[in-house]
């Protein structure tokens, strides 16, 4: 996004919560305006939401505001009052398996959400929008890395179901009204200001204090790790990738539509690392071993995950750095910091 004009206006939703925290401090530094969106729910630590919010709020340049997505009319009044260049939309109800438990939380955030989005940018388009999505659309696919463009027809969760359909749906809107629209594809993003309901919180959590932590499929899992950092600097590269179906420059293994200007990316560490050697990791660096109880696989969960980055690479030059241990002893170091542990 070019800054030749001026400060663009960024709109990112979910600005209070872990990966748009993150996301609005690279944007503010880059000269943005932002605005963010949140609707502070009570799924994990609301205090930690409003700790992020209260210190992207110290710059002049970030204007936080406090909605659901899903109430009629919020979506329509940010873009009015804020035209903005480039929206990025990371809120929505996470967790694979808090969707069995409640599910109709994901149909309220991520379906009715972002149909009001969508209908929002209808009528006031931004120049791009890029949608967060998640590895978990891969569902019972066994082939990999997994490449997006594979076909992703067997979700294995609720939640995973509404993100495919926010695939295409935004897909259907990208076509019919020209909407430029990148949707990006999550693995399992771990790193300081973290939510506390993923695993390696909550195996941080359960060293420090001596409880046991649950291991389910007896270990035997891998997952595509990918750091904030890496995250972060992969979408905001994107925002520069604009789709564009009508252009002759062709990428081999693009996902690009051939008919809407859409397409869909990963964004992942691109090496899967087994959940057991992510434990030890975790540590080493904390100095304590942890007490584990080896659990059956949880429903609607995938024993393993493996980004194919080529095209993310091919499109923005860039691949993630950040080592395993790296990444997990900047974790630990910011948790003993913020708990005082």
């Amino acid at each position: 996004m070019s800054l030749a004009n001026g400060r663009p206006t960024a709109l990112v939703t979910g600005s209070a919560g872990f990966i748009g925290y993150h996301l609005v401090n690279q944007l503010l530094s880059d000269g943005f305006d932002v605005v963010g969106l949140d609707g502070m729910s009570d799924y994990y630590d609301v205090a930690l939401k409003k700790r992020r919010h209260q210190m992207l709020s110290q710059s002049p340049n970030f204007r936080p505001v406090e909605a659901l997505m899903e109430t009629d009319g919020v979506f329509q009044r940010l873009f009015e009052e804020s035209q903005p260049d480039v929206v990025v939309h990371l809120a929505g109800q996470a967790g694979v398996r808090w969707s069995i438990d409640n599910p109709r939380a994901y149909l309220d955030a991520n379906l009715i959400g972002v149909f009001n989005l969508l209908e929002a940018a209808r009528a006031n388009p931004p120049k791009h929008i890029l949608m967060a999505s998640t590895s978990s659309v891969y569902g019972a696919n066994t082939e990999m890395p997994y490449q997006e463009t594979h076909r992703v027809d067997h979700q294995m969760s609720f939640y995973a179901a509404t993100k495919k359909a926010n695939e295409a749906m935004s897909h259907s809107y990208a076509h019919l009204y020209d909407l430029p629209i990148t949707m990006f594809r999550f693995f399992t993003v771990y790193g300081p200001w973290g939510r506390p309901d993923m695993a390696y919180f909550k195996f941080t959590r359960a060293i420090f204090e001596g409880a046991p932590i649950e291991v389910y499929n007896h270990g035997d899992m891998q997952r595509d790790f990918t750091y904030i950092d890496d995250l972060v600097r992969g979408i905001r590269l994107l925002m520069d990738a604009v789709p564009d179906h009508t252009s002759d420059a062709a990428i081999e293994n693009d996902s690009l539509s051939p008919v809407a200007p859409w397409r869909v990316v990963n964004i992942g560490n691109n090496s899967p690392v087994r959940l057991m050697d992510f434990i030890a990791a975790i540590e080493t660096s904390i100095g304590k071993p942890a007490v584990k109880k080896f659990m059956e696989m949880q429903p609607g969960d995938v024993p393993a995950t493996w980004a194919d980055g080529t095209l993310l690479n091919r499109l923005t030059e860039y691949s993630p750095q950040t080592s395993l241990q790296d990444g997990v002893d900047a974790f630990v170091a910011w948790y003993r910091d913020y708990y005082q542990t």
